[in-house]
């Protein structure tokens, strides 16, 4: 396999593993980046640009990366409450009046935010063209009857997430999600980064497919516990309903999702991008930097943790992000970021000043920890050591 790119001295072990996770995990076509200081230490992609093509990965090839899509909106919530036009502990509906239907008066902005809202699912999912509308999703979680107590438990927000999201920051900015973060993030850090992807670099997107791969040599076999496997098949389960709330699923290839933008699922980036939006949440980049250090603070501060009503595993979540821990092992325990199931990632840690990105085109079962991009943590860890 025929790894493009560079990586700093020192930062070798990044690229083995990279290679490795061709010939030995399945990878078809990915890249990694990675920021130590706001400066770039590490830039590789190999495979090819489809999951089910020929033609290759190049530089500035962008993928679709799921649920680490949730960390870059996140920080439009925080971005809001940095500049005073957010109260992360005033109740959603003192901005969204509609939004207090069936007691959700005194669920607040921090309850969505850590995923105690109570509101993982719908009674009615939406279709895959409802989806697309940009008003359907808010209108339909502020009409939700929540599942528990808001503020009382934590269960993860597959999809609805993006909606809460999207319809506060509609009512405090007059712009959706998508729009904010192209004009006051992605612009001034020239990313490649978009929630609504334009048509004229929709050409630069490869199309994602299903992989399957080994378990990593040497490495421990996660196997789900019955709980977990039987969460997943019982489709009356906050599991199965929280990641059905659009119903069936929308084909991530289709044009017309990837023109829309949903919070929760469907942004697209370049590895690059990712790392480097991590690296300006952490620190200065380009003359840029977007989180003070106490919305850093803010970010990595667990705010839920233990049994997850959604995915029946222990997680740990700060506000907008998800936190190092068993669920989602990242570099260390100050770090913060978000997966995409089935493989992209990107997070930062603030102690080591690191900042990582990793996005691919075929994705796998895993939810929260793919054995490629955990692979890749590893060998980040082992370059930092080093001496």
């Amino acid at each position: 396999m025929d790894v493009n790119g560079t990586v700093a001295e020192g930062f070798e072990p990044v690229r083995d593993a990279f290679a490795r996770n061709f010939t030995g995990l399945g990878e078809r076509g990915a890249a990694v980046a990675v920021y130590r200081d706001g400066r770039r230490v590490v830039d590789l992609w190999a495979g090819t640009r489809d999951v089910d093509g020929t033609e290759p990965w190049e530089r500035g090839t962008a993928q679709v990366v799921r649920s680490a899509t949730k960390g870059v909106a996140a920080a439009v919530a925080l971005l809001l409450h940095q500049r005073g036009e957010l109260d992360l502990d005033a109740p959603v509906a003192a901005y969204w009046p509609e939004f207090k239907a069936h007691g959700k008066e005194r669920l607040l902005v921090r309850h969505v935010l850590g995923h105690r809202a109570g509101l993982p699912v719908l009674d009615v999912p939406l279709t895959p063209q409802e989806a697309l509308d940009p008003e359907r999703g808010p209108a339909a979680v502020a009409a939700q009857r929540p599942v528990w107590e808001p503020g009382t438990a934590h269960g993860y927000h597959a999809l609805t997430y993006g909606w809460l999201l999207d319809g506060l920051v509609r009512r405090v900015t007059g712009r959706w999600t998508g729009e904010w973060l192209a004009e006051e993030v992605a612009g001034p850090l020239g990313l490649d980064l978009w929630l609504g992807l334009p048509e004229e670099v929709a050409g630069r997107v490869g199309r994602t497919g299903r992989v399957d791969g080994p378990e990593p040599a040497g490495a421990l076999r996660a196997r789900p516990k019955r709980s977990v496997t039987a969460a997943y098949e019982d489709p009356d389960s906050l599991t199965r309903r929280a990641f059905a709330a659009i119903s069936p699923f929308p084909d991530q290839n289709d044009p017309a999702y990837r023109a829309a933008a949903l919070p929760a699922t469907n942004g697209i980036a370049t590895a690059d991008a990712l790392a480097r939006f991590y690296a300006a949440l952490i620190g200065e980049v380009g003359g840029v930097r977007l989180f003070d250090p106490a919305t850093v603070e803010l970010a990595r501060s667990e705010e839920s943790s233990g049994p997850d009503r959604v995915l029946v595993v222990n997680t740990r979540f700060g506000l907008g992000y998800m936190l190092h821990g068993t669920a989602s092992p990242l570099l260390g325990p100050g770090s913060f970021g978000h997966p995409g199931r089935g493989g992209a990632l990107g997070f930062a840690d603030p102690e080591a000043r690191i900042a990582f990105g990793y996005v691919t085109n075929g994705f796998r079962r895993t939810v929260t920890a793919d054995p490629r991009a955990q692979a890749l943590i590893r060998a980040v860890r082992t370059s930092l050591d080093t001496p």
